[in-house]
């Protein structure tokens, strides 16, 4: 098969991860930047052209697309999808995926335990924050990523002023409930279609809140609780993402969703616990073309 990763970082790990995976399973793979393509409709077709290139003998691709690159990302997705082109996630499920209170909306209507949240542009803040019995809140931009955006306010006068400065700048974001008991850590686990493929626990770094390993965090490997592997999948499945990173939180009432990647790093997770996941990543390609 030919498989395309969509990626502006031919030589980070989780590219080069995908392609010796393809190579060794004896796939012609290769990486197509994406500010290098050209999105064109001609004679009322879709046509892709790669630095001035037609692409047309792709099977499968695999998006790397990061936050900065939302939209245009999404949007060649969705080209190839009209190509015909099977792709591992679907562009609207980038899109619901990267933006916080889509995917929140969407998991709790299909009844997936997700922390309280309240979408920032509340008329009486005041009483939103009241809601959370004056405890400490959680204030997330919509579409920040590796923790970025994300400000633990520890008091009511706190997160007030947070939240005006927010509003005050245009910016969304949502409130949301900090779950004590997690204790700066949560998990991350990798869907693979449909299945629960590894899984690692991180651990915050001592004075953060957020257990990014881009923020210093640790992770140790983790054999996941059947309802925690549940969740996970039942999270991939709302949103109909054939590969994705499902972070949790460890809660008194049981697992909840913390936030779904549709591109999730690999690096952290294959190094923390020896699982080759883009190899699986491959394989569901094979499983879903027939190939």
């Amino acid at each position: 098969m030919n498989i395309a990763i969509l990626s502006r970082g031919e030589y980070l790990y989780s590219t080069q991860s995908l392609l010796r995976a393809g190579a060794v399973r004896n796939h012609v793979m290769e990486v197509l930047d994406p500010t290098k393509c050209s999105l064109t409709i001609e004679q009322g077709k879709p046509v892709l052209y790669f630095c001035n290139e037609v692409i047309d003998d792709l099977d499968a691709v695999i998006p790397r697309i990061g936050a900065s690159n939302t939209f245009f990302g999404s949007s060649l997705v969705r080209h190839l999808e009209a190509m015909k082109v099977f792709t591992v996630v679907r562009a609207e499920s980038i899109l619901q995926s990267r933006n916080k209170w889509t995917s929140f909306q969407l998991l709790a209507k299909a009844g997936v335990s997700v922390p309280k949240t309240i979408l920032g542009n509340v008329y009486d803040i005041e009483e939103a924050l009241t809601s959370f019995q004056k405890k400490p809140v959680i204030l997330k931009v919509l579409q920040g990523t590796h923790g970025q955006g994300v400000i633990l306010a520890e008091t009511y006068a706190s997160a007030l002023s947070t939240i005006e400065t927010l509003q005050a700048s245009g910016v969304r974001f949502v409130i949301q409930e900090y779950i004590a008991e997690s204790k700066g850590c949560d998990l991350r686990a990798i869907v693979v279609g449909g299945k629960v493929v590894a899984a690692m626990k991180r651990q915050s770094k001592s004075g953060d809140f957020r257990s990014n390993l881009h923020r210093g965090g640790t992770a140790t490997p983790l054999r996941l609780s059947e309802a925690e592997k549940n969740i996970a999948i039942q999270a991939a499945r709302v949103l109909q993402l054939g590969v994705c990173g499902v972070d949790i939180l460890q809660t008194h009432n049981g697992p909840v969703i913390l936030e779904v990647n549709s591109t999730p790093g690999l690096e952290g997770i294959e190094k923390t616990t020896g699982v080759n996941i883009s190899e699986s990543i491959i394989t569901y390609i094979e499983r879903q073309t027939h190939r």
